[in-house]
């Protein structure tokens, strides 16, 4: 199947049932124990900074690992798989001193999980991969001197820069869709938007973006101050295949959140909440038959048509997501409304 016909079987797939994202990869990295060693392997057996918790350089050293959890997710019931680059960008990367590494991580990662899909794939049920896009450590929206509210730690250029980066290699290592998530500062996402759109300017072949945003905390909002419906506003432009939320909150708290997007977006609806709040320890409690429950509701309110899990979740939280909402419909799309087809402004059906 060519990647063109992939992405015409996810818009298919979409319109008939509620798709699964794959679950946390922090969590089950870490419960694999992988040592200083296994980090670096022989390519980066002499680098000078420790490499342990760069979790995306696994695509290059540990790629065995990295493949095992993908098809632990898809044996679970996802329907697509988000590639092992949260951090991937020469930002980021940046804190190991691995800039140089950056897009042979994202390739790698993109190989790994498309390779992964494939062995899931049947003609009945064919599988997917994200190219996953997060957020960074340094923000255009917000100043890190709390004396100097218009300092930057970074310019708009280095940010779209970090991420034309990144996005040219997932696209190069074959991925179906972008996923631009956990954002909490939307310029930043703007400039990831901006970077994927001029890729399809120049002539790379256009795939769905999905762009999931984080609220904070009970207040409704993103890091960066912004409502439910404002960040709705402001990339909307992009025309995205779905939009969304992930992360900070459990699915008991995101769920007044989650149905304000749903009610103002025309596009499909993605959620992925982390498995309840962190306790003391960092950890998250949050039973996958608990989880279940909370995202069945959802779907039987009509409020989603993508469906996975964040910081926390597994497996096991996968396999019964996908079993508490088989057989339930997704949300129907609404349309945009007639001035807004006129002037231009109207979505790509199922848009890509």
């Amino acid at each position: 199947m060519t990647r063109s016909e992939r992405i015409a079987a996810l818009k298919a797939a979409a319109e008939n049932r509620i798709l699964i994202l794959d679950g946390s990869w922090g969590v089950m990295i870490q419960r694999m124990g992988l040592s200083e060693a296994d980090f670096r392997a022989e390519r980066f057996a002499d680098h000078p900074h420790p490499l342990k918790g760069d979790n995306d350089l696994l695509c290059l050293t540990r790629p065995d690992a990295v493949a095992g959890l993908h098809d632990a997710y898809f044996e679970a019931g996802a329907d697509i798989a988000s590639t092992n680059t949260f951090n991937a960008t020469s930002i980021s990367q940046a804190d190991y001193a691995l800039e140089s590494a950056v897009a042979d991580i994202n390739l790698a990662a993109a190989r790994l999980a498309r390779e992964s899909a494939e062995r899931w794939s049947t003609p009945q049920r064919p599988r997917f991969a994200a190219g996953a896009i997060g957020p960074l450590n340094r923000t255009l929206s917000l100043s890190p001197d709390v004396n100097d509210p218009a300092a930057r730690g970074v310019t708009w250029d280095q940010v779209y820069a970090a991420y034309r980066e990144q996005a040219l290699a997932l696209h190069q290592g074959g991925v179906d869709l972008f996923l631009i998530e956990t954002i909490f500062d939307t310029l930043n996402a703007k400039a990831a938007i901006k970077a994927i759109l001029d890729l399809q300017d120049e002539g790379l072949e256009p795939l769905p973006i999905w762009i999931s945003g984080t609220i904070t905390d009970r207040s409704g909002r993103t890091l960066s101050g912004q409502t439910v419906e404002a960040f709705w506003n402001s990339v909307r432009h992009a025309r995205p295949f779905a939009v969304g939320l992930n992360c900070a909150l459990g699915a008991e708290l995101m769920r007044p959140h989650l149905a304000e997007l749903s009610r103002v977006a025309d596009t499909l609806v993605a959620a992925y909440p982390n498995a309840g709040l962190p306790n003391a320890m960092g950890e998250y409690d949050e039973t996958p038959r608990q989880t279940s429950a909370f995202l069945r509701e959802w779907a039987q309110s009509g409020l989603v048509n993508i469906l996975g899990g964040c910081c926390g979740t597994t497996p096991e939280h996968v396999r019964l997501i996908a079993e508490a909402v088989e057989g339930v419909k997704p949300r129907a799309v609404p349309e945009r409304p007639r001035a807004m087809r006129l002037s231009g402004l109207e979505p790509f059906e199922l848009a890509v």
